[in-house]
C-alpha cells in the first residue's frame, strides 16, 4: 500500500503526552511498513488555549523519540480561509443553514431537555427558516442525515454501526467566522489524502458526523482505526496523579526514548511474548490484527525496568552523551580539569549494570567527575574511623610505589594489606569505597580505582584520613 497516507494531528493546547506519542507512534509504524507518508497536522484552531510553546513541546517530542514526519507541520490557522470557503459551498447546496439561536437559547434547551430525559441535541429550530444574510450573529450548521445509519468497518473495534437518529446539526462554522473541530478536520484529511485515520477511541463518537461531511462534500471516506484508551494503574483514565504524563518529563526523568517507545508500542499492540523491540522490528511486525480493541493500563514499573534494560544494553558512546546533561545539572564541567580517565565513556560499562534512569547513573558518576568527592557523612562516621585509618595508611604508601596502575598491580597490595591487618576483604574494602566515592556503594573496588587513576585514588585517600581524629 504504497499509497498510504497517515497523519499525526495534535491540539497544541498543553504539552504532548503519552497517549499523543502512542498515537503517533502507531500512525508512524503504520506509514513505514507500509511504504507510505506520515503528516504532521498542528489543529490550532482553538485560539484561546493553543500556544506556541506547546507547539515547540511537541514537536520537540516527536524529534526526541525519532517519529519523523514526511510532510508538516501543517498548521490550521493557515487554512482558514479555506474552511470557509467550503462551509459556504456545502451552504449553496443546501447541506448547510444558518443558525441564530443564541448560546444563552442553546443552554436553556439543553437544560430542559435534560430535565425531562431527552436526548440532548439540537432542535432544529432553524433548519427550514431559510435564512441567507442573517444580521444578527449567525453559525452554519449541517444538515445531518437524520435516518437510517453509518456503518464504519474499524481496523481495530471491527463493525460499528451509528444509528442517524442521534445525530444532530453540528455548527461546521461558528459566528465568530472560524472553522469547527469536525468540520476542518474533514477539510484537512480529504485534501491531503489521508488514506487511514489512525487515532484515540475517545474519537469514536465524531466519526459518524465525519463520514456524513465526508460524504457530503463528495470526498472519499478513510478508513479509521481507533486506537484503545491508556489508563493508569487503577483503571481509570491516565492523568498526572499517575505520575508524569508529559514526553518530554520523562526525557528530564532519565528515560531513554527508545525504551519510552518500545513501552508504549506495547500499550496495545503486542507480538507473541517478546517485550523488547528495535525500531526496525516494530516496523517489520506492526500490524491493525495485533492491536487490542480494550483499553491498556500503564505500569510504571514495566517502563522502569525496560528502561534499565536498554541502559544495560546502551552503546557506551551514546550513553556517554545522553548522561552529560544529567551531570552538568549537578555541576559537572565537561571541559573542566576533573575528568575520569577515558572519560565518561569509560565509566559507563561499570555503571549501566545497576542504574535504572540516567538520573540514577548521573548520581552514581559523580564521584568521578567531581573534586573534592562529596561525602556521604553518615558512611563517613561509619566507616572512616581510627580502626579504619592503620590498613588506608599502609594500602596508600604502598600504592605509590605500583607502576602500572591496573587491577593486576593493585590486587596483590590489596592482599598484603589484609594478611599484615589480618582483615577480611570487605573490612577494608567498604572504608576504601567510602574514601574514594563518598558513598557506601559503588563498583567493584579496582574499578573504581581504575575510574579515578593513581593520582586521584592516592588523594582521596588523604583527604579521608584527614577526616579521621587521631587517637
Amino acid at each position: 500500500m504504497t499509497d498510504v497516507r497517515v497523519r499525526f494531528a495534535p491540539s497544541p493546547t498543553g504539552f504532548l503526552h503519552v497517549g499523543g506519542l502512542r498515537t503517533a507512534l502507531f500512525n508512524w509504524l503504520f506509514a513505514r511498513r507500509e511504504g507510505g507518508t506520515f503528516i504532521l497536522r498542528i489543529e490550532d484552531t482553538d485560539r484561546d488555549r493553543s500556544t506556541d510553546d506547546a507547539i515547540e513541546a511537541i514537536v520537540n517530542g516527536l524529534h526526541w523519540t525519532g517519529l519523523d514526519w514526511d510532510e508538516g507541520p501543517y498548521r490550521q490557522t493557515d487554512r482558514l480561509a479555506l474552511y470557509r470557503q467550503k462551509a459556504m459551498e456545502l451552504r449553496e447546496r443546501g447541506k448547510a443553514y444558518w443558525c441564530v439561536c443564541t448560546p444563552q437559547e442553546l443552554e436553556a434547551r439543553r437544560k430542559e431537555a435534560q430535565a425531562k430525559g431527552e436526548p440532548i441535541k439540537y432542535d432544529g429550530r432553524c433548519r427550514e427558516r431559510g435564512l441567507t444574510a442573517p444580521a444578527e450573529p449567525a453559525a452554519l450548521r449541517f444538515r445531518s442525515p437524520q435516518e437510517g445509519q453509518t456503518v464504519v468497518d474499524d481496523l481495530i473495534k471491527g463493525t460499528i454501526a451509528f444509528d442517524h437518529a442521534v445525530l444532530d446539526d453540528l455548527i461546521i462554522l461558528r459566528a465568530n467566522g472560524y472553522a469547527t473541530y469536525n468540520f476542518s478536520v474533514v477539510i484537512d484529511d480529504a485534501l491531503m489524502g489521508i488514506t487511514h485515520v489512525i487515532r484515540g477511541d475517545d474519537h469514536v463518537n465524531n466519526t459518524p458526523r465525519q463520514v456524513a461531511l465526508f460524504k457530503a462534500l463528495e470526498y472519499r471516506v478513510p478508513h479509521f482505526a481507533h486506537l484503545p484508551m491508556i489508563l493508569g494503574a487503577d483503571k481509570s483514565r491516565l492523568s498526572k496523579r499517575h505520575g508524569a504524563t508529559s514526553v518530554l518529563a520523562y526525557q528530564d526523568m532519565g528515560y531513554l526514548p527508545e525504551a519510552l517507545v518500545n513501552y508504549l508500542v506495547r500499550l496495545g499492540w503486542s507480538h507473541g511474548d517478546q517485550e523488547m523491540f528495535s525500531i526496525q522490528d516494530m516496523v517489520e511486525k506492526f500490524s491493525f490484527d495485533h492491536v487490542q480493541a480494550s483499553a491498556a493500563a500503564c505500569d510504571p514499573e514495566k517502563l522502569q525496568w525496560l528502561n534499565a534494560e536498554y541502559i544495560k544494553r546502551g552503546e557506551p558512546r551514546r550513553l556517554a552523551d545522553v548522561l552529560r546533561p544529567f551531570l552538568e545539572k549537578r555541576g559537572y564541567d565537561p571541559r573542566g580539569p576533573v575528568q575520569p580517565q577515558g572519560g565518561l565513556e569509560a565509566v559507563v560499562p561499570h555503571l549501566r549494570e545497576r542504574a535504572k534512569t540516567l538520573v540514577e547513573m548521573a548520581e552514581w558518576t559523580m564521584p568521578y567527575v567531581t573534586e573534592p568527592v562529596a561525602m556521604d557523612e553518615a558512611a563517613a562516621v561509619k566507616f572512616l574511623t581510627t580502626a579504619a585509618a592503620p590498613s588506608l595508611t599502609k594500602f596508600a604508601e604502598r600504592l605509590k610505589t605500583v607502576n602500572p596502575f591496573s587491577k593486576e598491580t593493585i590486587e596483590p597490595l590489596v592482599q598484603a594489606v589484609l594478611n599484615d591487618e589480618h582483615l577480611k576483604m570487605g573490612a577494608f574494602a567498604q572504608p576504601l569505597r567510602v574514601a574514594l566515592t563518598g558513598k557506601t556503594f559503588s563498583p567493584g573496588i579496582y574499578e573504581v580505582m581504575a575510574i579515578l587513576g593513581k593520582e586521584r585514588t592516592l588523594d582521596r585517600i588523604t583527604q579521608a584520613l584527614q577526616r579521621i581524629p587521631s587517637s
